[in-house]
């Protein structure tokens, strides 16, 4: 259980990296409300709001999965060697690193 300490994780996720899937999905959402107001009439109310809710269970399972395997693709373990490495105190931080401050 000590080998946990040897590694360091890091993510380097951006909002670049989900930009195309949140817009790609943006457009799916917006197709299917324009479908929905097409069926809407006075006979295909229910139908409209069924095409709109099939496509969001249809489309979250999807939109889900291509963020998770965005985020795993953008995960980092590197080995780091203990000798080198400064030791973490008790409250996390780093010794001899400065905290961030607000520019005021």
């Amino acid at each position: 259980m000590n080998n946990l300490h040897n590694y360091r994780l890091k993510c380097t996720l951006t909002f670049g990296d989900i930009y195309g899937q949140i817009i790609a999905w943006l457009i799916v959402i917006f197709l299917s409300l324009a479908s929905s107001l097409a069926l809407w009439s006075s006979a295909r109310q229910i139908y409209a709001l069924a095409t709109v809710g099939i496509v969001l269970v249809l489309s979250l399972p999807f939109l889900l999965f291509a963020f998770v395997t965005t985020l795993l693709n953008h995960i980092e373990v590197t080995a780091i060697d203990p000798a080198t490495e400064p030791q973490a105190t008790i409250t996390g931080t780093m010794p001899n690193h400065k905290p961030a401050e607000a520019i005021g």
